[in-house]
């Protein structure tokens, strides 16, 4: 590994992508200590106690607690991409963008940014107003409350929701990985410490029992293993190419496969389906009514309402992402243009339904996992007696997950200039 490292670093055009990456890291992490002017820190810090805003907090890397320019960090980017892609099947003129290739594409993310200003412009002012009025019997968190600082403090938590877009969209083009999910996944490894030196110190305290902690790293372990062979594993379906014969040389008649990953979605429907839940929540902490109250309890992390949500809209997502990168369809058009087929199909429709019906098969295999892995902190925190236990399933699926992808980009830079791999 450490050979691939060093070949990974001898090629320019990669060096100065990873650099950019981290760069771009490094004005994250400073951005997120940099707090919104005019904020009671003591009273935000009370405020933001429990295990809901503990997992909004690990995602946004720490900037949520302490109300940063990040706080919201890339939510209603996500919120916003969810909007669209359903409205891509819904409405014809976005369809037919989506159809366009890269000009209807650029349409259809500018779109997104818009929508992304908009909802950000909308939490944000529902915030700074909740932030103004006092709350579960505390003083209100803005010290000096009005329209002008309520607007104040909505433009710079959208502005650095928009800085934070700007940032996935430059990491994804000049650096290496998908930037959106490498800005969650600095996030998430941000807080891994402070987790950790705050278990320890419950340990040393005498407040868990090491049992516990032993329970923590064995069940990470396996979460950690469950995830690599998922992600990895596929199922291959034979193809095969017919002869043809043009002048004297003779084309095609090798045997390969298509390779239908069990889970085609990756990370994206956990960030999802997390978004979503996170969202209604967030909405009812800041309003002072009982049906408000209702909703965070029945909502809340850890409740049955809650999980049975989360994983159905887990499973949702991941049938939905799947349908939009893949289409069963496109692939057997494709083999029969080019004289493949799959033994014992007819080339053509019944191609695409075969492979259809496997590849449905294997989703739910996939959204099934996904779900249950995201679920898992509650029986964790049952399990270990660990009450501030906020990263779990979910935060190591993100992480696994987009580290994989960003290992795969690096293989794929290191194989065309003829470097081992770092997978063997």
């Amino acid at each position: 590994m450490f050979e691939s490292l060093r070949n990974a670093w001898k090629v320019e055009e990669l060096r100065r992508k990873i650099g950019f990456t981290l760069l771009m890291f490094l004005i994250f992490r400073i951005g997120a200590h940099v707090p919104v002017p005019g904020i009671n820190p003591e009273v935000l810090e009370k405020l933001f106690e429990g295990q809901l805003f503990g997992i909004f907090d690990v995602i946004s890397g720490g900037a949520f607690r302490r109300l940063s320019v990040f706080a919201m960090s890339i939510t209603p980017y996500i919120n916003a991409s969810i909007i669209m892609q359903l409205l891509t099947i819904v409405i014809p003129r976005l369809e037919q963008l989506s159809k366009e290739g890269e000009a209807g594409r650029k349409v259809i993310v500018q779109y997104t940014r818009y929508g992304t200003v908009l909802l950000g412009f909308i939490q944000a002012i529902g915030m700074a107003i909740a932030l103004g009025r006092p709350m579960q019997g505390m003083p209100p968190a803005i010290n000096n409350p009005g329209i002008g600082t309520y607007l104040m403090i909505a433009i710079i938590l959208t502005a650095g929701t928009a800085f934070l877009m700007w940032l996935g969209e430059m990491i994804t083009e000049k650096g290496i990985g998908n930037g959106i999910s490498l800005i969650i996944f600095a996030g998430i490894v941000s807080r891994l410490p402070s987790g950790a030196a705050s278990i320890l110190q419950q340990l040393s305290a005498g407040v868990i029992p090491i049992t516990s902690v032993i329970i923590l790293v064995v069940l990470g372990l396996l979460i950690i293993a469950g995830v690599v062979a998922v992600n990895e594993g596929q199922r291959r379906i034979p193809v095969q190419y017919a002869k043809r014969v043009m002048g004297r040389k003779v084309y095609g008649g090798q045997s390969t496969h298509i390779p239908l990953r069990v889970n085609q979605a990756g990370v994206i429907p956990i960030i999802f389906a997390m978004s979503l839940m996170l969202f209604p929540v967030q909405i009812a902490r800041w309003i002072d009514h009982p049906w408000a109250r209702a909703v965070e309890s029945a909502l809340g992390f850890g409740t049955a309402l809650n999980s049975v949500l989360y994983a159905l809209l887990i499973i949702f997502f991941t049938y939905f992402y799947t349908a939009i990168i893949f289409n069963p369809m496109d692939v057997a058009d494709n083999l029969k243009k080019y004289g493949g087929f799959v033994p014992g199909l007819r080339p053509g429709r019944p191609t695409g339904e075969y492979i259809n019906r496997v590849l449905t098969r294997l989703t739910l295999a996939g959204a099934v996992f996904l779900a249950l892995i995201a679920i898992l902190p509650n029986f964790m925190i049952t399990f270990t007696k660990i009450p501030t236990l906020y990263f779990g399933g979910t935060a190591l699926l993100i992480v696994v997950g987009v580290a994989l992808e960003t290992m795969k980009q690096f293989e794929s830079y290191l194989l065309m200039r003829h470097y081992q791999g770092f997978m063997k």
